[in-house]
Parts: C-alpha cells; structure tokens; sequence
C-alpha cells in the first residue's frame, strides 16, 4: 500500500463495529482508491451472466457495485458494518433496484450466491478470523460458486491491512475449494504493483466445511500435534488451526462426529473441542 494510511485508531483497538464507523466518521479511509481496482474491473468484464448473484462484503465505497451496475448486473448485495457507510450508500443508490445495502456483521449474514468478490475485506480481518472466513464462504457460495477477487502477497508493519502469502492461503483454502487461479496481479495500482494475488477460488461442493472452538493449545508445537492428530482420522482432508489456537477449521469427506474429533485430542485432558457457531 506504499505509504497509504490506512487507520486513524492504533490496531490494538478491537476491529469492531465501532472501529471502523469511526473511519467512516473521521474520513479516514486510506484503503479506498476513490475508483474501482483494476484487477476488480477486470474480473467484472469477464463476466458473462448479467443475472448471477453477487455479494461484496466489506463493501466500503462500493465502488465495484457502481461498476457492476454500470456493466447491466442486475442482483448485487453489499454489506458492511459500519452504519455510517451503509447510511450513506443507502442514499447514494436509493431507488436502485439491482442492489441490496445491508448492515450487518459478515459472519451473522445469510444467503446464497453465485459470486462473492474479495476486495480488501480478508485483509481487514484478524489472522484468527482466516478460518471463520472460509467456514462463512463456503456456506454462502452456491453448489457452482466463486470467490473471485485480489490478496495481498506481503507483509504490513502497522494492521490492518493483515498481509499473507500464496503458500498460506492455498494451506487455508485447499479442499474447501478448487484453486483455480493464484497469480501475481498485472494490473494494481502503482502503489501495490507486485504485492497482490488475483484469486478464483471455486466451492467444493462435495465435502463438509465445518469450524470448531478449540481450548487447550498454548504454544505452535501442540498447535502442529493437534492437527496432526486431527488429521489421521478417516476422512478428514484438510486442517488448519487459527493463529490464536482457538478455531479449528476441518474439510472432510462428511462431518466428523464430535466424539471422534473429541477423542484424537484426548491424549492431552485439557484439550476441548466443540462445534463453532456465528457467535463465537
């Protein structure tokens, strides 16, 4: 991002609803390009059904959703959690149609769509949401679904933005969803050129995506035992631990029964696991 300012709350803060109305209300929104991204625009202009249902969480501007309904796209959602961005994109496309503005929390949002566009949302959550967004995609995406958009392929100093890798988002991703492309971006802007990764990632509709809370794991080593363990039992393709230690994200052929999950940890009596829920 160069020398983009990105907060004007320190990232010790919650990322909370209040923090990032308090952006909105200060104006102080560094991410924002004032215009849509080209790689964004990009994968738009590939798009062929006008009709296909699209959600962009995070939404911010919506400066994808103007350009989608430009381009004759006719079922947009937006959301985002800040009320004073969302009152002020209620008023921007009042009397639209083609578009939904809706205030919510990502996690808590239901529906099904067809494309979900990733645009500087993943990089504003925690690292230890990683795994709640991929259980959350997954449930949202269609049979046939994608998740098209762009990733940072760096580190940041001062968060958010939350920087990443293409190796750590294929560990994340794989099995849940069909990498279908990775690549190095050709197109950023000139303050992000060679930092960013355009990604199609398209729904695993034949496995069981589900998050677990997880107590117990208090350092990497029991963190790479743990999962290890997960990962013998019968059935289990993937998975992959939150950078707190407190969520377990397990792609399988079929859900795992919880005693199952429960005894592959038992060796260590602390260890707990439980089925997540939006709430925690």
């Amino acid at each position: 991002m160069g020398n983009e300012k990105c907060c004007v709350v320190q990232c010790e803060r919650n990322l909370d609803q209040e923090y990032w109305d308090a952006q909105y209300k200060a104006n102080v929104t560094g991410w924002d390009l004032g215009k849509i991204a080209p790689p964004i625009k990009t994968i738009i202009d590939n798009l062929k059904d006008k009709n296909c249902r699209i959600l962009i969480p995070g939404c911010g501007n919506s400066y994808e959703a103007e350009y989608l309904i430009e381009s004759g796209f006719t079922n947009i959602t937006v959301l985002d959690i800040a009320p004073t961005l969302v009152q002020n994109l209620t008023e921007k496309f009042a009397g639209n149609t083609n578009i939904k503005i809706i205030l919510c929390d990502f996690f808590t949002h239901q529906g099904v769509y067809d494309l979900i566009i990733e645009q500087t949302f993943f990089c504003a959550l925690p690292p230890r949401m990683r795994q709640k967004y991929v259980w959350k995609m997954h449930q949202l995406l269609a049979d046939s679904g994608k998740i098209a958009g762009v990733l940072f392929q760096k580190q940041f100093e001062v968060n958010p933005p939350f920087g990443g890798s293409k190796e750590e988002y294929i560990a994340l991703f794989q099995k849940a969803f069909t990498i279908v492309k990775m690549e190095l971006c050709e197109n950023s802007i000139p303050p992000r050129a060679n930092s960013e990764v355009v990604i199609e990632f398209k729904k695993n509709p034949d496995v069981a995506v589900n998050l677990y809370t997880f107590e117990g794991i208090t350092c990497s080593g029991c963190m790479e035992n743990v999962s290890d363990k997960l990962a013998q039992i019968n059935g289990v393709m993937n998975v992959s631990i939150s950078t707190d230690f407190s969520k377990v994200l397990i792609v399988s052929t079929e859900e795992i029964d919880l005693t199952a999950l429960q005894f592959a940890v038992s060796y260590d009596e602390k260890y707990k696991i439980k089925k997540a829920t939006v709430t925690n």
